[in-house]
């Protein structure tokens, strides 16, 4: 009589291994270290073989005999062996199995089926132990014995690295703290003020001790310590993120249970018209009634802000070119989702996944926990940072919805001290509601819902920002439906000839394309209030306030090597934003206002269509002059929320090869441009109370103009004044020109 058992390894509750805050953080700390691999995660941790559904060994016994572990052994036979008992006497006979290993053809063929699935069904199963002149069961237990070998050779690697890490992140602790000391200042040395911000450097660093210290609890190993901040301000926020780290590891099934409440709110908000949206007759634009609001979520009235607090609240719809379902998984990729809006996202991280979705997507019921910084293109208007729970549910065969709602810490801890940095974003049930139409085509409504701790904003901006259209559900929905019209017409094969002037090949035309979207992301991070950069402010001779940045370019391939300096200057015009657009795009008109072509003539060379607007375009310009002749990419990008004309010159020889096909990444370019957007002249709150405040009636558009210059190419040169002042000098004569040439040098 034989009986099967089985015996399954302990498996620890989360696989620290694979988590995605791990390997982004270590993404962070080694971005200035070294050029190697774009994906970290698969270099510093690999691939690993996961057994989820199957980890038992059945082991067979006869008479209630002990069991037996086995490798790669094959069972043929028996035969009776005599044991000696605990006493020394012969006596109890046992029948002992023989075994014999696999022959080398039996391993190679099993090999290359393990190659292709690590788990064969059992129709695989039958079909190979035919073949071999094995039995099913054997052929089961070799799959299973060699994933638990490969497990285990890929831990003990994973164990070395982490451990080589772990150092690294000792000395790197001992050199920042030697160097805070040192300094006796609140700054982080390593930047030089050009390289990243303290807080960058000190998120990614807790990011990455929280992680080991979790790895090293549930390898039951003793804690590392964290390492003391370098300014009160950080060491509140490094309590802060500890906290979010412990609430939403200890609370996964509140997380769940909020996820699941924020979707059916998020649906409400989505759906439902008056009273709880009402339409204004002055701007066209929804408003949400909040004393409504409070009356249909009860539950919200006690989970915002302590003190003052600025309530945002919007919704829009629009039509975008793409899928429901595809749309659904850029959401949920947080590269994807960068890249979707990045004129509006500076950073993004997937802190942890807190559950895995369902499908052929993994995506249906998908919870993760994510970080974001959002931007305005303008160095004037703070970031906000937010970190929230995204979850993603598909609600019928042609219907999604992707919620996301921040879990705020006082719910879960009341006495807990708010850490105003780190929580001045905080999101309500937001996102966006995907439909399927017809053709490839999808309807999105959007939702914003953020509540903010009061907070000063430069009074240029003050009505856009406060009235909510700055980061509100128009401009979402808008920069969406762009990049999703750039998707389409990159991988279009049938665009006419006159969209394509200059290139002959598509190979050509997505080369052209790809490297024009390069530069103009770079643009966006250059000119933004992000913390890539430490923006100063300077009063120019003539009063005019110019922001200015610098930093050290060391390994990106796409930049020139060395000290670059960035100034930025923004202000108001009483001109209408697509007059404005037109003007930067006209080429005959270049000389007006460009400082750097000194007049000379302009001809468009490559020119090609990136959307059904003619604004959205890319274009190579030659501007010749008496002595030389230059080329300058640039690209035009509008929509109805904003408008952006970036431009850099680029080397003559590797663009033709660009035009030709070949790889645009490596190819040096340092943008400039600017971005256009309304002052506000449609500006009404977006949130009706009880409170109402002043309404900005003026009218025109608020203009950003950002320059960009290598000034040494040394990284380790220093920065002065005289190169400070000759790149504001530039900005400066710039915004003359404009004012000059659009007949409004009294503004």
């Amino acid at each position: 009589m034989s009986m099967a058992v089985e015996m399954s390894s302990k498996q620890p509750t989360k696989d620290f291994f694979s988590s995605p805050a791990l390997s982004l953080s270590l993404a962070g700390i080694f971005r200035n270290a070294s050029s190697g691999s774009a994906n970290p995660e698969e270099d510093f941790l690999g691939r690993r073989v996961a057994d989820d559904e199957d980890r038992t060994v059945e082991m067979s016994s006869e008479n209630s005999g002990p069991t037996r572990s086995r490798s790669e052994d094959n069972l043929e036979g028996e035969e009776d062996q005599e044991e000696e008992d605990g006493a020394g006497n012969k006596g109890n006979k046992r029948k002992r199995k023989k075994y014999h290993r696999h022959t080398t053809d039996q391993i190679r063929h099993m090999e290359a089926l393990f190659k292709e699935t690590p788990h064969p069904d059992e129709k695989q199963r039958q079909q190979l132990s035919k073949q071999l002149g094995l039995a099913p069961r054997q052929v089961k237990f070799w799959f299973q014995n060699r994933r638990t070998q490969i497990k285990a050779i890929q831990e003990r690697h994973e164990n070395s690295l982490l451990k080589a890490e772990l150092e690294k992140l000792r000395d790197e602790n001992k050199a920042m703290r030697e160097s805070f000391s040192k300094a006796n200042s609140s700054s982080c040395p390593n930047c030089g003020g050009g390289g990243g911000s303290p807080d960058d450097l000190h998120l990614e660093n807790t990011k990455l001790k929280a992680e080991l210290d979790k790895l090293r609890a549930a390898l039951g190993r003793t804690p590392y310590p964290l390492q003391a901040s370098c300014s009160d301000d950080q060491q509140r926020r490094v309590g802060s993120l500890e906290l979010y780290t412990g609430v939403f590891a200890l609370e996964k099934s509140r997380i769940l249970e909020i996820a699941n409440r924020a979707t059916l709110e998020l649906q409400k908000m989505a759906t439902s018209g008056e009273p709880l949206w009402l339409r204004s007759l002055e701007t066209g634009r929804e408003i949400l009634n909040y004393d409504e609001y409070l009356k249909e979520f009860p539950q919200a009235q006690g989970s915002s802000f302590h003190g003052r607090k600025t309530i945002e609240a919007s919704r829009d719809v629009g039509i975008v070119f793409m899928d429901a379902h595809k749309l659904a998984q850029s959401f949920m990729d947080v590269e994807q989702w960068k890249e979707m809006f990045a004129c509006l996202i500076s950073k993004a991280t997937t802190v942890d996944v807190i559950r895995q979705g369902e499908g052929p997507s993994r995506i249906d019921g998908a919870i993760q926990l994510m970080f974001g910084e959002m931007q305005l293109l303008t160095p004037v208007v703070p970031t906000r940072e937010v970190y929230f729970v995204r979850s993603c549910r598909q609600l019928s065969p042609e219907k999604w919805a992707i919620v996301d709602v921040s879990v705020s810490v006082e719910e879960d801890n009341n006495n807990t001290e708010k850490d105003g940095s780190l929580l001045r974003c905080r999101k309500r049930p937001s996102g966006c509601i995907i439909e399927d139409t017809s053709n490839g085509h999808s309807k999105v409504t959007w939702v914003e819902h953020l509540d903010l701790s009061a907070s000063t904003v430069q009074p240029l901006f003050r009505s856009f920002v406060n009235t909510g259209l700055a980061f509100g559900a128009r401009h979402w929905v808008a920069t969406l439906q762009l990049h999703c019209e750039r998707l389409v017409f990159f991988m279009a094969t049938n665009v006419p000839t006159k969209d394509s002037l200059g290139v002959t090949t598509l190979a050509g035309r997505k080369s052209v394309l790809k490297m024009a979207q390069r530069m103009t992301q770079s643009f966006y991070r250059a000119i933004a209030a992000s913390s890539y950069h430490q923006w100063n402010k300077i009063t120019t001779k003539t009063g005019q306030d110019m922001r200015v940045s610098s930093r050290k370019n060391l390994h990106d391939p796409g930049e020139p090597t060395g000290v670059i300096v960035c100034a930025s200057s923004s202000l108001w015009l009483p001109v209408s934003p697509t007059l404005l657009f037109d003007f930067f795009r006209d080429e005959s008109r270049r000389h007006e206002w460009d400082v750097l072509s000194n007049g000379a003539h302009v001809q468009s060379i490559v020119s090609l269509s990136k959307g059904q607007d003619r604004g959205n375009s890319v274009s190579i310009q030659t501007v010749k002059s008496r002595e030389k002749s230059t080329w300058v990419l640039q690209d035009s990008c509008t929509n109805s929320y904003e408008s952006v004309v970036v431009y850099a010159p680029v080397d003559i020889n590797t663009t033709q090869l660009v035009i030709a096909g070949h790889d645009p990444s490596n190819i040096q370019i340092l943008p400039c441009g600017f971005s256009i957007i309304p002052d506000g002249v449609e500006s009404r709150q977006l949130v009706i109370s009880s409170a109402q405040e002043d309404r900005n009636t003026q009218g025109g558009c608020l203009l950003t103009l950002a320059l960009q210059t290598l000034i040494n190419q040394s990284p380790a040169a220093k920065l002065n004044m005289e190169s400070v002042e000759s790149v504001t000098n530039l900005v400066s004569v710039t915004l003359h020109n404009i004012k000059r040439s659009l007949q409004i040098e009294d503004c």
